[in-house]
């Protein structure tokens, strides 16, 4: 056994990454786990060269998520389910995560600054950022006009979110919804008024009073 995971080139077979990105795809939280590690307690190399090269592995088929916890342990001997039991609560509290709209503003302000916009003319205009649901945490950011986030800053908000609260290993989703421009609903207004106003004089009767009923 141990020579076929020195010899192996993947330590991740097809079937267990479709698993795991099923269940991002859904927003699950995910905690990897990594058994049988008993069998190469003779080998340290080994056990090291194993140790580092499946996290970089998770992170590679699964690149949408940082930070997605691996526990190694031996069911035969038990070492481990202390760990496993930790990193699973630990990823499920991360998964219910909740920020209040104000404390996320507060945010958004710090970390728009620190963006590098590739043109400070065209960047987006960010109105408010809200959560609006947990299990995964999703947020809407508002945008001004027709303006919009690009995937690039998507990514960027997502890495921010999950580096400044300690948020990583869950998916994590950012919808974006836009704000009408003041200006466009204050002419909309003002047109409803005008047709308003047309209607009641359209409308309005003129009484004649007879001299004879004097």
């Amino acid at each position: 056994m141990v020579n076929k995971i020195a010899k192996s080139k993947n330590s991740v077979d097809h079937q267990e990454v479709m698993i795991a990105r099923q269940a991002i795809e859904e927003g699950r939280g995910l905690v990897v786990v990594v058994n049988k590690m008993d069998l190469l307690r003779e080998n340290q190399r080994l056990l090291e060269k194993v140790m580092d090269a499946v996290p970089k592995e998770i992170q590679t088929v699964i690149p949408q998520v940082t930070g997605i916890p691996v526990v190694f342990v031996s069911a035969m001997e038990g070492r481990g389910r202390v760990a496993v039991m930790h990193h699973v609560i630990e990823t499920y509290e991360k998964w219910c995560f909740r920020l209040s709209t104000s404390r996320l503003n507060r945010w958004l302000r710090k970390v728009m600054s620190r963006h590098s916009w590739k043109d400070s003319a065209t960047q987006p205009k960010v109105k408010y950022f809200t959560q609006v649901k947990a299990r995964p945490p999703t947020f809407v950011t508002f945008m001004s006009g027709k303006t919009e986030l690009s995937d690039t800053d998507i990514r960027f908000l997502t890495r921010s979110l999950k580096e400044d609260f300690d948020i990583g290993g869950i998916p994590i989703r950012i919808l974006q919804r836009s704000i009408p421009r003041k200006v466009s609903s204050f002419k909309s207004n003002i047109k409803k008024r005008g047709s308003s106003i047309k209607r009641m004089k359209t409308d309005k009767r003129t009484e004649v009073s007879d001299p004879t009923q004097s």
